[in-house]
C-alpha cells in the first residue's frame, strides 16, 4: 500500500505522522496489501466436488472451515482478495515500518471461548486500563476499567452530582442482565423470538427490543456528553439515531454489549492477524483448501439431493466446482441492486503511525490514559442526532464524530523491536456518519475532505 509522510506542523507537541490509505470507502482498492506472486498452477487442480464450499475467508469462514475439516468434510474456501482475514486481517501497511496494523477491526468481544477451545486456538486478550475518555472542550469524562473510584469521581466532576453515575451503573446492570440471556444463545440451536425473550425481565425486553434505545438512555442519563458516550455503541459503523423507528440502533447496541456475557472489548495479543493466522493454520492442517484471488461469480441453487454449482474467477479464468453445501461468509448484493441502509457501512477509518503521542489540552488526563482507551471526539448525543439528519439529507458532517485508540499502548507486541525502542505508536481513528453511498459520486474528493475534517476535530483537543 502507498504511504505518505506528513511534515511536522511546527509545534513540537504535535507528532509527525506517517499515513497509509485512510480506510474510507474505496471502490478501486481492497485496502489490503496485494499479493503479487502468480497463482500456482497446482491450485487449479481442484476436485470437481466438495462437501462444503465457503465463500469468503474472514474469521467466521475460517472458524467454519476449521470445524468442518476437523469433522472429516472436504472443504474449499474461496476468497476474492489476495489476502485472507477480511475485516480481521493485520498487515504492515506503512512502508519501511515494522508494525502489524489491524487493518479494520482491532478488538475482540464476540469470539466465544468455546470456539477457541474446540479449535485449539490460544487466544490471549489484553485488558485496556481505560475504557474511554470523552472531552467536549468544557468538561471531560474518564471511565476506568481498573479503578471504579476514577470513574465515579470523573462523573461527579463533570456533572456536579451523582445522578448520572448512578444511572450509568443501573444501565450497566441492565446490559449485563440482557447479555447473560442472549450470549449463550449464540452457540445453541436457534429458537424463536418469543422463546429467546421470555428469559428477560419485562422492562429489559421493552427497553432493548421493543422501544427505540434513546428512551432507555434518556431515562437513565441527563448529561449530553454521557448520553453520547453510551450511544456510540449503538451507532458506530451504521447510520442511525436514538429514535430510529427501525431499531437498527438497538440491534447495533446489542452486538456491543453481549460479548462473552460481559460486553467487554479487548485487543488480542499480537493484533487481529495473530488470531487469523491461528485460524488459518487450524483449517489448513485439517485439510481445508484455500484459494485467494478467487471471487465467487454465481452460486447455483441445489435442491433435494442435488449439489450446488459454484462458479468463481481465478487468475482471470472462470472455474467451477460442485458442493453439497455452500456457506456464504460475505455480504451479498441487495436483490434490488440498491444500497440497503441496514447493511450499508457508515464509517471511515484512518490508520496512523506516530513518532510520539500528541499532548492534550486537558490539564488532568494524561495522553497515555486518553489514548489507551476509546477517545471520543465530537460525539455528543444531540450532535450525533443532528449529524444523522444532515447525512440523511445528503451532506457529510462538517465536524465528524470520531473515536480514536492507540493499540500499541496496550499491546506493544504489534511493533517491531526497533519501532518500540524509538517510542513510536499506532493510532486508529473511526469516524461516524460516512455512509458508503455518499462516496460513490466523487470518492477521492470526499475521502480528502473527510480526512481534513477528521484531523481538524482531533487537533482541537491537542496542544
Amino acid at each position: 500500500m502507498s504511504s505518505e509522510f506528513i511534515s511536522p506542523t511546527g509545534n513540537r507537541n504535535k507528532p509527525e505522522v506517517f499515513r497509509a490509505n485512510s480506510g474510507f470507502p474505496d471502490f478501486d482498492s481492497t485496502g489490503l496489501i496485494r499479493r503479487t506472486d502468480p497463482v500456482d498452477s497446482c491450485l487449479l487442480n481442484l476436485r470437481t466436488k466438495y462437501d462444503v464450499v465457503i465463500a469468503g475467508a474472514g474469521h467466521n469462514g475460517l472458524v467454519a472451515a476449521g470445524y468442518l475439516a476437523q469433522a472429516g468434510k472436504s472443504v474449499l474456501m474461496l476468497e476474492k482478495n489476495p489476502e485472507i482475514g477480511g475485516a480481521t486481517k493485520s498487515a504492515r501497511i506503512f512502508d519501511g515500518v515494522d508494525a502489524k496494523i489491524s487493518v479494520y477491526s482491532y478488538l475482540v468481544s464476540l469470539f466465544p471461548r468455546k470456539i477457541a477451545k474446540d479449535l485449539g486456538i490460544d487466544l490471549q486478550l489484553k485488558r485496556r486500563k481505560i475504557a474511554s475518555y470523552t472531552p467536549d472542550g468544557i468538561g471531560e469524562l474518564l471511565v476506568s476499567n481498573v479503578d471504579e473510584s476514577v470513574t465515579r469521581d470523573s462523573f461527579h466532576e463533570l456533572t456536579g452530582t451523582d445522578r448520572d453515575y448512578l444511572g450509568y451503573l443501573k444501565l450497566q446492570e441492565a446490559q449485563e442482565r440482557v447479555a447473560k440471556v442472549i450470549w449463550p444463545g449464540l452457540l445453541n440451536p436457534l429458537v424463536d423470538r418469543e422463546a429467546l425473550l421470555s428469559g428477560l425481565q419485562p422492562e429489559d425486553r421493552r427497553a432493548f427490543f421493543e422501544e427505540p434505545l434513546g428512551n432507555l438512555i434518556e431515562s437513565h442519563l441527563d448529561h449530553d456528553l454521557i448520553r453520547g458516550m453510551v450511544f456510540t455503541d449503538a451507532k458506530i459503523g451504521v447510520l442511525t439515531e436514538p429514535e430510529d423507528a427501525t431499531l437498527l440502533q438497538n440491534r447495533t447496541f446489542l452486538y456491543h454489549i453481549i460479548g462473552r456475557g460481559t460486553g467487554k472489548w479487548q485487543p488480542p495479543a499480537g493484533g487481529m492477524g495473530a488470531l487469523v493466522d491461528q485460524l488459518e493454520s487450524v483449517a489448513r492442517r485439517a485439510g481445508t483448501e484455500i484459494l485467494t484471488g478467487a471471487g465467487v461469480l454465481e452460486i447455483g441453487p441445489g435442491s433435494g439431493n442435488s449439489d450446488h454449482e459454484v462458479r468463481f474467477s481465478l487468475d482471470g479464468q472462470e472455474q467451477s466446482v460442485r458442493a453439497r453445501f455452500v456457506l456464504q461468509n460475505h455480504t451479498p448484493p441487495h436483490p434490488s441492486g440498491e444500497v440497503d441502509r441496514e447493511r450499508e457501512g457508515s464509517v471511515f477509518k484512518i490508520n496512523l503511525m506516530l513518532k510520539h503521542l500528541p499532548a492534550l489540552k486537558s490539564k488532568t488526563v494524561s495522553a497515555e490514559d486518553a489514548f489507551c482507551g476509546t477517545f471520543h471526539i465530537d460525539e455528543g448525543y444531540e450532535k450525533m442526532r443532528a449529524d444523522y439528519w444532515a447525512v440523511d439529507a445528503g451532506s457529510l458532517p462538517e465536524d465528524p464524530g470520531c473515536e480514536i485508540y492507540c493499540h500499541s499502548l496496550t499491546d506493544p507486541s504489534i511493533l517491531g523491536e526497533e519501532v518500540r525502542e524509538k517510542g513510536w505508536q499506532t493510532l486508529t481513528c473511526f469516524g461516524l456518519d460516512a455512509p458508503y453511498g455518499l462516496f460513490e459520486s466523487d470518492n477521492e474528493a470526499l475521502r480528502q475532505l473527510t480526512l481534513e475534517r477528521a484531523f481538524r476535530v482531533i487537533n482541537e483537543h491537542l496542544t
